[in-house]
């Protein structure tokens, strides 16, 4: 748990976290080598000089780093694995469930597991979809609708062809649609992630929650204004939440909005491991204020309850997750144990800091 100076103690769920391998044993087309060099820009761009990662060790990092960064000092209680298949740029996926589950289950009280599908691949698709559930019980799934399938460069939302897997998905319980809706990456085409076709999937599903990654970002005006409108609409800060750093007022900006359109019960924090790294980022987003002039425009606060829910509660809310009961279990759990947690969650005292 994140505790403040004062003592406050708030819970954490990185609702957006990846293992993901872009060695350059895994690399099958010249996109997979230019996506991992552009999610290392964005990496570098947006993280202090001091924390910044070497090119090698980011392309594949493995489960002992991601569990030491993620829960070394208690920096995240919870994180939400966003799976990210890529298989036309990487032999063996570049973040899949399957790479995912193996840290899951070592943990499994520490994360939860999402799924994927892609329309496009038809039948076959349907039953891997049903083949996560039944393996995994997921609860949600993160759709990458500019990810490159043969000849075709993305699919949309509101197609009839996803429309079936969405119905699958109302079917089978998996109620969290996770849509990449954020800045495009290298070679993927930026008007694939355009965040307008959640508009009609969100009123067609009412009974499903579209948690809008990335808030639509470089189009956050479109965002608020499908959000604003359709209650079952919710915004992923991954991405956004990394201005804080050398961006303040933008990232100040882009909360204003979000909590005027949205309000503080439908944003969820994400770090976007490993493009970003909670054991930073979080001391980062707490320390984050909006300025007078914001405050007055906007009319909203990012005060410490805010901050609350948006770091865990709100995410807790979607998954069913028993915050208190959590505390109480992860005193003796295998991640207390591992990185000596155990006082941590009994008396909510900071834990030491991680070696960088």
């Amino acid at each position: 748990m994140y505790v403040t100076d004062d003592g406050e103690e708030l819970f954490v769920i990185d609702s957006h976290v990846h293992l993901w391998d872009a060695s350059e044993e895994n690399i099958t087309h010249e996109g997979g080598e230019q996506f991992i060099q552009c999610f290392y820009d964005y990496h570098t761009g947006f993280t202090p000089e001091e924390k910044q990662w070497d090119l090698d060790e980011y392309r594949q990092y493995g489960a002992d780093r991601m569990a030491e960064d993620l829960f070394g000092n208690a920096a995240v209680d919870m994180g939400i694995f966003q799976p990210t298949y890529l298989n036309d740029f990487y032999a063996d996926g570049f973040n899949t469930i399957d790479d995912n589950a193996e840290l899951a289950e070592r943990y499994p009280e520490r994360f939860v597991l999402n799924g994927r599908f892609d329309p496009r691949d038809g039948e076959a698709g349907m039953r891997e979809l049903e083949r996560q559930k039944e393996e995994y019980d997921i609860q949600g799934v993160k759709l990458y609708t500019a990810e490159w399938n043969g000849d075709s460069k993305g699919w949309r939302l509101d197609s009839e062809e996803s429309f079936r897997f969405l119905e699958k998905c109302s079917e089978l319980g998996i109620e969290n649609i996770h849509p990449h809706k954020g800045p495009t990456i290298r070679p993927l085409n930026r008007d694939a992630f355009d965040v307008a076709d959640v508009d009609d999937a969100a009123t067609s599903f009412p009974e499903l929650n579209f948690v809008v990654e990335h808030v639509g970002l470089p189009r956050l005006d479109d965002f608020c204004w499908i959000a604003a409108q359709e209650p079952n609409v919710y915004g992923g800060l991954a991405v956004a939440a990394p201005l804080a750093v050398h961006r303040p007022r933008k990232f100040g900006e882009i909360m204003g909005e979000l909590l005027f359109w949205l309000g503080e019960d439908r944003l969820l924090f994400g770090s976007d491991y490993a493009l970003w790294n909670p054991d930073w980022l979080v001391e980062t987003f707490m320390d984050a204020e909006l300025t007078d002039e914001q405050r007055d425009e906007y009319g909203v606060e990012l005060d410490i309850e805010t901050k609350r829910k948006i770091l865990g509660e709100n995410a807790a809310e979607l998954y069913d997750i028993d915050i208190e009961a959590k505390k109480e279990q992860f005193r003796t759990d295998g991640v207390a144990d591992d990185f000596d947690l155990g006082d941590h969650y009994a008396g909510g005292t900071s834990a030491t800091p991680a070696d960088d």
